[in-house]
């Protein structure tokens, strides 16, 4: 049986469905066992999609009600209307039901999103190359200017993605984060990042509650026998999805 982590934060909303898959319960073969849901990996395309047919079936989708996008971790966003497979997208927000919003993870932080007083949910895949450019606060202020959406109204889960003790990067990466993110090892001379924070702390920004936030206490790195992670399995693993919809 597959494996998927519920938000607890938004269990007191049944209008609305949010996952974020685990690597656990699919039919993939190693490298890329078992739950692979990503299509752009190596890993049989049947067998892919049929991980994917079972992950959306369990939350009462099919693979004819997903948006999603070959991500390639810059900031710009769609606004999903229908169901559709896209490039050059790394977040997406809609307000149509019966649609399942997805971003594709392995190691990169998702942000789930519920404007609980205009009925809007979005999806964000936030790299560090994506957090650094503040795609969720882009997220955000774009929801607020197309929807009318009041960040003090928004639930938000912050889903497992590798952690502030694993995400260990040179001078080129930790230059465009503050002090405040990131932590330089003088032994090894190398920077840690923490990407889930930034990411938490652009939300608070734009006005949403603490209380209203879940962040994972999972890591893609350190709990790799549940998640897939492209930096601890060096680049040939399989991928995760977040995803959320209104119903």
């Amino acid at each position: 049986m597959i494996e998927y982590d519920i938000p607890r934060i938004f269990s007191g909303f049944p209008n609305l469905i949010a996952a974020q898959s685990t690597r656990l319960g699919g039919s993939s073969f190693p490298p890329y066992n078992s739950l692979n849901l990503g299509l752009n990996t190596d890993d049989a395309p049947k067998t892919v999609e049929q991980n994917r047919r079972q992950f959306f079936s369990a939350l009462g989708f099919s693979e004819h009600e997903v948006v999603g996008a070959y991500q390639v971790h810059g900031t710009r966003i769609h606004i999903a209307t229908k169901p559709e497979m896209l490039r050059g997208y790394d977040a997406f927000i809609t307000q149509k039901k019966g649609l399942l919003l997805s971003v594709t993870i392995a190691d990169c932080v998702p942000v789930l999103i519920y404007d609980s007083g205009n009925q809007v949910v979005a999806a964000i895949h936030s790299g560090w190359k994506g957090t650094a450019r503040k795609i969720t606060t882009a997220t955000l202020q774009k929801m607020t200017a197309d929807f009318g959406t009041k960040p003090a109204d928004c639930f938000v889960y912050i889903g497992t993605s590798i952690c502030a003790k694993t995400f260990e990067v040179d001078e080129d990466v930790a230059q465009y984060f503050s002090a405040s993110y990131k932590y330089k090892d003088e032994a090894r001379q190398k920077y840690l990042i923490d990407l889930r924070r930034h990411n938490h702390d652009q939300l608070l920004a734009q006005g949403v509650l603490p209380e209203n936030i879940e962040v994972s206490t999972h890591s893609t790195v350190l709990d790799n026998n549940r998640y897939f992670s492209y930096r601890k399995e060096k680049g040939t693993t399989g991928r995760m999805l977040a995803v959320i919809g209104l119903i």
